[in-house]
């Protein structure tokens, strides 16, 4: 079973370095494990691939990486991985997210490595059982290669593990080779992976058949000329569940993430908590103080607020939207409540109890105001809170045992709808199959917000729908960047709610000026600190 307590945690990570660093002995101790009989033991293999899974991804990456998009702002950079300096361009080549980010992944695929370097030697595990775990193991060797090109390009392609000498001496392999590298792998471990019905109850959670064929449509999907490839894939996974799986939309957009609705059937895949033992707690610093919070760390922005568009369909700046900016939030695309907590909203207290949540500077009757947006202070730094993936059955201090959802089934859906758009093959039944259920689900009921668009930018429409769909996910930031939209969307200032000076941006609060240069900022820099080590490594442009 996967989600469970991650057991010889230390030990494991130990038998690493000694794997990597240390001569064979003559003789193997039979009292205890060693390099030689680590991977005799069922038990310790199975230790080894819950560490893989362990190192795949992380909560403060999940939620952090929205500051580095349009779609909110951290005023507390240095306890979120600089987000703040990235987002102002101001960083330089040795600002510690890089190599941070760097050493993540680098050090996951090195714990990838040495388990397919070496798990053959257990014999007590049957063969398809180690099989399917090579095949776990590959997948999420694959997801950091993923992610590595998405921030660097080229990167050095390491598929068997190294040692330390020899890792300073790998170039960067370019991000064409490493696309397949992940492509081909993929395409692999499908093949072996189970679906989800095919796995028992204790292993919820297993990387599974159409989680290998999701991740290779959205890697296909970012490389922008592959779009035949991702159409084919969708297809697959929509039309072909008795091959892939079972998957569907849930039918309320905020049950996606309510702890009493975890392994729901638009997962598939995501990161495994257990409540109590391996919990998440970036909570404390995105809800409303008066319902717990310390802080505020991360807030939405109120260019994500724009985006959501009216009951109509219409943007809030169209002609006919029934926009009115003294009472913005009403009429609005219902995914907006469900993710972001504006003034006057509604908050559900872990008790059952409700509170009104009062933003608006002199707008709350509580003399302690605690909600209130001040221009310094532990609030909102834009005057809105997070929703979306708050858990009232979090324990104190927020930590919560809730699943984060990496890939879900309406992601295959827009990809599919974005993928038919590229190739000039967007149609009103390609939008019945995935923008209109996806609005049906998220509480649309008007028609003109439900039929197929006669007129208007079809691409604009579709990018619009996975921001909102999507906001506060972790996917925005790699969008920008694939669509090339980054030098727009991330120059000038990010604005927060209309509780400022009227004569400046027409009140919206000015809350960071953002600069993105579009020569250089594509990609991140090689750490300094690697380039320090290794003189095969080249540096991105204009660094």
């Amino acid at each position: 079973m996967v989600r469970i307590v991650f057991r010889s945690v230390v030990f494991f990570w130990l038998l690493v370095g000694v794997l990597a660093s240390c001569k064979k002995m003559d003789l193997t101790p039979t009292d205890r494990f060693t390099e030689l009989n680590f991977w005799e033991s069922g038990e310790n293999v199975n230790n080894a691939l819950n560490n893989v899974y362990n190192r795949m991804y992380n909560s403060q990456l999940f939620f952090y990486n929205e500051a580095l998009s349009d779609n909110a702002y951290t005023r507390l950079g240095i306890s979120s991985g600089f987000p703040d300096v990235i987002t102002s361009g101001s960083f330089t080549t040795t600002l510690a997210r890089f190599i941070d980010e760097w050493n993540y992944y680098y050090t996951g695929i090195k714990a990838a490595n040495i388990f397919l370097d070496n798990v053959d030697k257990n014999k007590t595990l049957d063969a398809p059982t180690k099989e399917r775990m090579k095949a776990e193991v590959r997948f999420v060797r694959a997801f950091h290669y993923f992610k590595l090109t998405n921030w660097w390009g080229d990167v050095p392609l390491l598929k068997t593990d190294i040692s330390p000498d020899d890792a300073k001496t790998i170039g960067r392999t370019p991000k064409a080779e490493v696309v397949k590298f992940i492509t081909d792998e993929l395409d692999a471990v499908a093949a072996i992976l189970p679906t989800n019905v095919q796995y028992s109850a204790n292993d919820r959670g297993r990387i599974t058949k159409a989680a290998a064929k999701a991740l290779k449509a959205r890697v296909l999907l970012y490389q922008g000329n592959r779009m035949a490839e991702v159409v084919a894939i969708c297809e697959d996974l929509m039309n072909n569940q008795s091959a892939n799986g079972s998957y569907s939309l849930v039918p309320k957009y905020e049950d996606v993430f309510s702890p009493t609705n975890e392994y729901n059937s638009e997962v598939i895949l995501d990161l495994q908590y257990v409540p109590n033992l391996r919990t998440w707690g970036e909570y404390i610093d995105f809800a409303p103080l008066s319902a717990g919070a310390r802080s505020n760390n991360m807030a939405p922005t109120q260019e994500l607020v724009n985006s959501y568009v009216m009951l109509n369909g219409k943007r809030i700046n169209e002609t006919g939207s029934g926009y009115d900016e003294n009472n913005p939030y009403a009429g609005r695309d219902p995914r907006l409540a469900a993710t972001v907590v504006y003034n006057g909203a509604t908050w559900r207290n872990a008790n059952g109890t409700t509170q009104t949540i009062y933003i608006k500077p002199g707008s709350d009757p509580d003399a302690s105001a605690k909600n209130e947006y001040k221009a310094s202070g532990q609030g909102t730094a834009t005057g809105y809170y997070w929703r979306k993936y708050y858990d009232p059955t979090a324990t104190a201090g927020f930590n919560s045992g809730l699943n984060l959802i990496l890939i879900r089934y309406a992601e295959v859906l827009l990809m599919y709808a974005e993928a038919k758009n590229a190739l000039g093959q967007m149609t009103q039944e390609v939008w019945n199959k995935t923008i209109r259920p996806l609005r049906v689900r998220a509480g649309f009921t008007d028609p003109a917000a439900l039929s197929f668009p006669s007129t208007g930018d079809l691409t604009a429409i579709i990018r619009n729908e996975r921001r909102t769909e999507f906001a506060m996910e972790g996917l925005r930031i790699d969008d920008i960047r694939r669509w090339k939209i980054a030098e727009q969307v991330l120059n000038g200032w990010t604005h927060g709610a209309k509780f400022g000076d009227p004569s400046v941006d027409n009140g919206y609060l000015r809350v960071q000026l953002r600069n993105f240069d579009p020569s250089r900022h594509y990609l991140w820099p090689v750490p300094a600190a690697e380039l320090g080590k290794n003189g095969n490594l080249s540096q991105n442009p204009n660094y």
